[in-house]
């Protein structure tokens, strides 16, 4: 396997979220309570071998979270990756309204990139578009494309992010972006999984191109653990030996185009169980009858509870 894994912060840096029971995980959600808890999954991840972080403005107070443990820990190695284009709404609050609000225009990223590099200072090591997609005209802002190539000449690395049954697309689009007679984007991230790896097709394109590759999702947003109850999943797991986070993921780390997989887990427990995968050796190629439709994935995944 080259692939490695990395802890995303979505799970840790706000009290709801779209993971399935998350409710359980997360206990105490007093912002108090959980920069401790996320402190302790950080410093967990670190000792796990875990070097890369994936966070985003729009993650509740993730960031700080990050630049407290940062500051405290003093890690030596690690790479921090965050993304722009969402702002939090979600007042704290599990059963908030609103928990977040997508903008993808110029003026955002500024306001934001500030905001990222006033908390997390020279730390961050790659900057992102938040799950960019075709409607959002964001790959079409040729002002914020500059203002992206700009960044990137800074010595930050940028990447964009997809989401939704159209990512072979929007992969495919960013690729082909250039600026200085390079391209603007040096990572792609898109969520990957055993029931939705359409992306798949244009993540090992950009693997080829040169690009490096970030894997989200590739638990389905908590369908792919033993709360999923996937009974496909769950035989496998048993005929393996193991759990079936670790089987999912262990799927998503063999894929050759790899780059980083990224983690969501809420919990040491989760955290410690999602990194056996790395011991795992199948073929993955067994599950690809598990794949659905990735429209039927993505309407699924619109129904999806913050707990």
């Amino acid at each position: 396997m080259s692939a490695v894994f990395g802890l995303g912060m979505a799970a840790i840096g706000r009290p709801g979220y779209m993971t399935l029971n998350h409710r359980d995980d997360v206990i105490d959600a007093s912002e108090s309570a959980m920069r401790h808890h996320a402190g302790n999954m950080l410093e967990a991840a670190w000792l796990m071998g875990i070097r890369h972080i994936d966070t985003a403005r729009s993650y509740g107070h993730a960031e700080s979270f990050l630049a407290t443990w940062l500051n405290e820990r003093q890690p030596h190695g690690a790479f921090i990756s965050s993304k722009w284009g969402y702002r939090y709404t979600g007042e704290w609050k599990r059963d908030a309204r609103l928990h977040e609000v997508k903008d993808h225009s110029l003026a955002h990223f500024r306001s934001q990139w500030q905001e990222t590099k006033q908390t997390l200072g020279a730390a961050v090591n790659l900057y992102q578009i938040h799950s960019a997609t075709l409607e959002s005209g964001v790959l079409d802002d040729q002002a914020l494309i500059d203002a992206l190539a700009e960044l990137r000449n800074s010595g930050v690395q940028v990447g964009v992010s997809s989401t939704g049954a159209q990512q072979n697309e929007i992969i495919r689009k960013a690729l082909h972006i250039k600026r200085d007679g390079r391209p603007v984007f040096d990572w792609v991230q898109a969520t990957w999984n055993v029931l939705e790896p359409s992306s798949g097709e244009s993540l090992n394109e950009a693997h080829l191109a040169g690009f490096r590759v970030i894997v989200k999702e590739p638990l389905a947003n908590g369908l792919l653990t033993s709360r999923g109850n996937h009974q496909p999943l769950i035989e496998a797991a048993r005929e393996l030996n193991s759990t079936p986070d670790a089987v999912a993921l262990a799927a998503a780390l063999q894929q050759e185009w790899a780059t980083t997989v990224l983690l969501g887990a809420a919990t040491v427990d989760q955290l410690t169980s999602n990194t056996k995968a790395q011991f795992l050796k199948f073929d993955s190629s067994l599950f690809a009858k598990w794949a659905v439709p990735a429209s039927q994935y993505w309407h699924q995944r619109k129904t999806l509870e913050w707990t």
